[in-house]
């Protein structure tokens, strides 16, 4: 009789186990049939253009040793900001590298003005090794393309037309031009002063390409129907660094 008791009960508790086990096994399968496949995610897509308009100096000129040069520069930076002007980059020519072109933000003309002016900034780049004249431009920027392509030449155009907004609807047309050329715009930008004297710059991923629709036809085409006056001056640089 004791045998048969314990008989019983092994045989409940297996019968128990297997229920119970039954019964996970449906539940896992629900759940599997009724589970949600989330949906891939979508790319960010990051806009790289900036319309936002700034103040922009520019200057170009030669100096006998761009390291000393550098270096007096560099030690000069609290009087430039004093005067409202920030580094934004430097840049070497690629046919000159002692060609020397400097970008600085700046806060206001005025004061940029008054600062590009003083004897005491005269007296330092004397004592950096620059030579000649500089060729200050203070230009408004109106459009940037921020995204970062590398260290590939730059090139730096400048041109008068007759009404900007007439060559700018012209120059907008022609972006898929430029594209094929190599030509990836960088900023446009037009003199504080006289807004048709126009400043664009460009980055170069095809040199060949690039230099020989400077030449082409339909670039001549291109500055004709944008009422561009005489020919574009250009200068071609690298990046030698950034603020």
């Amino acid at each position: 009789m004791k045998q048969f008791q314990t008989s019983c009960m092994l045989l409940l508790a297996a019968s128990l186990f297997f229920l119970s086990s039954c019964g996970d096994g449906g539940e896992q399968k629900a759940n599997s049939d009724t589970a949600t496949v989330a949906p891939p995610e979508t790319p960010v897509v990051v806009n790289t253009i900036d319309s936002t308009e700034y103040k922009m100096v520019t200057i170009m000129h030669r100096v006998t040793d761009f390291n000393k040069w550098l270096q007096a520069y560099e030690g000069h930076d609290s009087a430039r900001l004093a005067s409202g002007l920030h580094n934004y980059v430097i840049g070497r020519g690629v046919t000159d590298s002692n060609m020397v072109l400097i970008g600085l933000r700046a806060d206001d003309f005025a004061k940029a003005k008054a600062f590009s002016q003083s004897a005491n900034l005269k007296e330092v780049m004397k004592k950096a090794g620059v030579t000649g004249a500089p060729e200050i431009h203070f230009s408004v920027v109106k459009w940037q393309d921020t995204a970062n392509v590398g260290s590939i030449p730059r090139a730096m155009t400048m041109f008068t037309v007759k009404d900007k907004d007439a060559w700018r609807k012209v120059f907008d047309d022609g972006a898929q031009e430029r594209k094929d050329a190599g030509i990836m715009m960088r900023n446009v930008a037009h003199d504080a002063d006289n807004p048709n004297n126009i400043r664009l710059v460009s980055a170069l991923s095809d040199t060949a390409k690039a230099f020989a629709y400077y030449k082409s036809d339909a670039m001549k085409k291109r500055m004709a129907d944008g009422g561009m006056i005489g020919e574009p001056k250009r200068f071609i640089f690298t990046i030698a660094k950034r603020y």
